[in-house]
């Protein structure tokens, strides 16, 4: 018995139409490594930030290898007064740079911003 040339599409599509309904873990494809993501490397230079007064100084020392480039920010607690941020400065490994600013009056907080150099 013959099918009928009418029927062969219709059996075609339906053939397709099951593979395509198949769950992603029945059909076969490729099998690729995979790779466990590396852990990210250590970076970022250790600051202590001091206030004294309306004066403000930062020490930061960086014990990794890659460069760590430094801002200090200052708010300063009167409206008035202008905020500060100091130019970037670059430690490197195994340095130690000193950061300094100043409010005209009081200090209402201090930190200091990291970036990869």
């Amino acid at each position: 018995m013959r099918l009928s040339s009418s029927l062969a599409p219709v059996t075609a599509a339906l053939a397709v139409a099951l593979v395509m309904c198949l769950p992603y873990e029945a059909m076969p494809h490729a099998r690729v490594a995979t790779r466990q993501p590396a852990e990210p490397e250590p970076f970022g230079a250790e600051c202590r930030t001091s206030v004294r007064g309306s004066h403000v100084v930062a020490f930061c020392h960086n014990p990794y290898v890659e460069v760590d480039r430094v801002r200090l920010h200052i708010e300063c607690d009167r409206w008035w007064d202008i905020d500060t941020d100091s130019a970037p400065a670059e430690v490197e490994p195994a340095m130690t740079v000193r950061l300094t600013g100043r409010c005209w009056k009081e200090v209402g907080s201090a930190w200091v911003s990291h970036q990869k150099g």
